[in-house]
């Protein structure tokens, strides 16, 4: 599964990875940069997700892999379709057809993520499983976000994270988007993110678990 994951490190840690990972792109990472990339108007709702439920005041860096979830489960085979959604009846039936149609068609390929986010903290991609070098994401920090408190020692990390494409109605009122929360411990869980417009801002509707990993005992 293609992912996404959240770091908290120190200066020290990050300097480590510098130094560690090349600057030569690979031919995963060539192959990559061929891909189209994701459109402007669906990293809003990537922040959205990022802010109200996975990011903390001790998260110092986030980590993002530069292609797109296709799969909405482990296991699955392939891309979803309509008698997936049809089997499972998410949030009970009331997501709208054109809303579902949306995300089958968009997700049945990768897509290319770019330097678009802005969530308040400094970010990185990967690529073939190894990091970037560095971009130049440094947003400010949102105030519910005290600078002294993200300055405090991190935990070293949070979770792994895997965005699909952003589905979007006819009128763009509403959206969705599965994110994969794939953690180092073996633990983990997948979600559906249903949102809807405010003015110009995106608010969490309902969130939809599709998947649960629990490390063994």
């Amino acid at each position: 599964m293609r992912s996404v994951f959240i770091l908290a490190v120190g200066p020290a840690a990050l300097a480590a990875n510098l130094v560690l990972h090349s600057t030569i792109a690979s031919p995963a990472e060539s192959a990559e940069q061929n891909l189209e990339p994701v459109p402007v108007e669906e990293y809003p709702i990537y922040n959205r997700v990022v802010e109200d439920k996975f990011l903390t005041s001790r998260t110092t860096l986030v980590v993002i892999d530069r292609l797109t979830v296709t799969r909405l489960h482990p296991e699955a085979k392939e891309p979803p379709n309509l008698a997936f959604f049809r089997e499972h009846d998410y949030f009970n039936g009331r997501l709208r057809p054109d809303l579902v149609t949306d995300v089958i068609l968009k997700n049945s390929r990768p897509f290319r993520l770019e330097a678009r986010f802005n969530f308040g903290v400094p970010y990185r991609f990967m690529s073939g499983g190894e990091l970037e070098e560095p971009e130049v994401s440094l947003a400010p920090i949102p105030t519910r976000f005290p600078r002294a408190e993200v300055t405090q020692v991190p935990q070293p990390v949070i979770g792994k994270l895997g965005f699909s494409r952003v589905a979007f109605t006819p009128r763009a009122d509403q959206a969705l988007v599965y994110v994969a929360d794939d953690r180092p411990d073996g633990t983990g869980a997948g979600f559906l993110v249903w949102l809807r417009r405010l003015d110009r801002d995106w608010e969490i509707l309902d969130t939809e678990v599709l998947w649960v990993a629990r490390r063994d005992e």
